[in-house]
């Protein structure tokens, strides 16, 4: 073939190709693009020709621009390389984000004069969407035992995996209950992975660990110059959860401002990042968790009503430790078993006398609390067994061991739970907070409690 009948053919033949291919003047205007980037994207030539190049609104080019007015990519200068790679996020029509590996070349005329770039974008929407798989798989490998990670043969546990396996089918929201150090975060994986959107995106969120402002960010996504700091757009949780599961824990911390909007995406399927006004539509299924009183919050103008009742249609309550004594040996020999393997230490079990003092231990942090003391007990270990001295100081003289106290007891009158409340304020010489762990509540419920019972803490421990 000639290179004249190439040239009268060159059109069809970059529209052969995979990659979408534009073409940018040394001006930074979008001069010619092919098929494949009108299907990446959804403009048509028509609409980005003549655009300049940021319409796209790739980071890695916003970082390349200068930031002196003149909108020149550094790119174009003389000591930058000719050619460049990276991997970056695009902007598409829809507002949406495309994660693509782009190429880039500078085109110079035969004397060396600037003619413009070529840019090629390779779509890594399948790349991510399998690296999620092999996360989710590593993550399946690395907690191979128990239910999805989850410990425990008590017939407590037997229920909570009961209403587990029923609730993943379901795209209704799932609430779970339960102190901190339960599972909770276990729970809402298997619930994840055993649900119809196991194929589709698992994502996590802690409502507790940011501001009022961050956390709308952070949920719902934000565009360039939306507030201080916002130098690009960026996708938020609900969009990264597309088509599956969003998680968020301690959602009783969340304040009333983000509640009200997080109430129109459960009702609606749609929200605005911050800074847009365009709406944004949404498929997931939200789960959520707290270690929170939500009627209280609720009582205390907290925490909004109809948000409780549209988040709690399927509630999962997970038993504290306390409650499921039973499977304290299990767990112990499970987490022995894997601290061996990753500190090579030959440590075999624990003393009868060590084992005791974990049975009647009321472990106030739960499993995580347990965890925590048996790494502890690896570390000061000299021998092949776990022996009592090799616990943690707390455990060795504990200021409110466990003390079994039946459910009936505690249903029949409130002077049961006075009294506990009286004897832990008195171990924890009047804190609260430490009061609250020995309990296993939180310490807004301790404050309620003393309120409620009329406890004046200076009075009561002046009785002692």
């Amino acid at each position: 073939m000639a290179i004249k009948d190439i040239n009268r053919h060159w059109e069809r033949v970059i529209n052969t190709i995979n990659e979408g291919l534009l073409i940018v003047s040394e001006k930074g205007r979008i001069v010619s693009v092919n098929q494949s980037f009108e299907e990446m994207t959804g403009y048509t030539a028509r609409e980005v020709c003549g655009q300049p190049c940021t319409v796209l609104a790739c980071q890695a080019c916003e970082m390349a621009i200068n930031n002196d007015g003149s909108g020149w990519c550094k790119l174009f200068e003389p000591d930058q390389p000719e050619m460049r790679r990276c991997r970056c996020t695009i902007k598409k029509k829809d507002g949406t984000f495309l994660p693509a590996l782009k190429n880039a070349s500078v085109l110079r005329d035969e004397d060396g004069a600037l003619l413009g770039a070529v840019e090629t974008l390779t779509d890594l929407s399948e790349i991510d969407r399998l690296d999620r798989k092999v996360e989710i798989l590593s993550r399946q490998l690395d907690d191979n035992s128990g239910f999805g990670g989850i410990l425990g043969n008590s017939e407590e546990m037997k229920a909570v995996y009961a209403i587990v396996e029923k609730a993943a089918m379901s795209d209704a929201p799932i609430i779970i209950f339960g102190e901190s150090g339960t599972g909770k975060e276990l729970v809402a994986k298997a619930i994840h992975d055993r649900g119809k959107r196991d194929d589709g995106p698992y994502v996590q969120f802690n409502c507790a660990a940011l501001n009022e402002s961050l956390l709308e960010s952070e949920l719902f996504g934000h565009v360039r110059g939306s507030f201080t700091g916002a130098f690009r757009d960026r996708d938020g949780r609900f969009e990264a959860a597309d088509g599956g599961d969003l998680f968020l824990d301690e959602i009783g911390d969340i304040p009333l401002s983000i509640q009200i909007k997080l109430l129109r995406v459960l009702e609606t399927g749609g929200f605005e990042r911050v800074g847009e006004n365009i709406p944004i539509s949404v498929d997931v299924r939200i789960i959520t968790a707290t270690n929170r009183n939500l009627l209280e919050l609720i009582e205390q103008k907290r925490f909004r009503e109809d948000l409780y009742f549209r988040i709690n249609v399927i509630p999962i309550h997970l038993p504290p430790l306390r409650r499921r004594r039973d499977d304290i040996p299990l767990l112990v020999n499970t987490f022995i078993e894997r601290l061996t393997v990753r500190t090579g230490k030959p440590i075999r079990g624990l003393t009868r006398e060590a084992l005791n003092r974990f049975m009647d231990y009321r472990w106030p942090g739960n499993v995580r609390e347990m965890k925590s003391a048996l790494e502890y007990a690896f570390t000061v270990a000299d021998k092949d067994t776990i022996d009592i001295d090799h616990l943690p100081p707390h455990m060795l003289n504990p200021v409110f061991p466990f003390v079994p106290v039946s459910q009936a007891a505690l249903r029949e009158t409130g002077s049961t739970e006075r009294q506990q409340l009286i004897d832990a304020l008195h171990a924890a010489a009047g804190n609260q907070s430490q009061a609250a762990r020995m309990l296993g509540i939180n310490r807004v419920t301790v404050w309620n409690r003393m309120r409620k019972y009329g406890i004046n803490l200076k009075r009561e421990i002046r009785k002692r």
